[in-house]
């Protein structure tokens, strides 16, 4: 069993900077590949980044390359997003979740998400 805790969240302007945290309890979070997805109000959860779980292997979203980057750290069993240049669009929960395998369809944990709110 993985417990998965999002923090990091906030209110920040367009154009600010936050950083995402997502900690794992358990002994295997470097089995998992890690995953940040979003979801805004009134729209579908979203894919936003994901990481192998050795952290040499990432993927991320159109909307977020080159502002966003994900890292982790297996030592502190903790995934990261770093967020840049962020848009009144970004503006959703972030939630972060564990596959197997990476880029695999299939989430065994979920958190329970972290609110981000962009202002104009």
């Amino acid at each position: 069993q993985v417990q998965l805790v999002e923090s990091g969240g906030g209110l920040v302007q367009a154009g600010g900077s936050l950083r995402l945290s997502c900690a794992a309890s358990g002994r295997t979070f470097s089995s998992y590949a890690m995953t940040w997805f979003r979801q805004a109000p009134g729209k579908e959860r979203a894919f936003v980044a994901t990481i192998s779980r050795s952290g040499i292997s990432t993927n991320y979203a159109d909307s977020v390359k080159d502002r966003f980057t994900i890292s982790r750290d297996n030592a502190k069993n903790t995934v990261y997003l770093e967020m840049n240049s962020l848009k009144p669009e970004d503006t959703a929960v972030y939630y972060c979740a564990a596959s197997e395998f990476f880029q695999s369809s299939k989430y065994a944990y979920w958190g329970q998400g972290t609110q981000v709110t962009v202002s104009s």
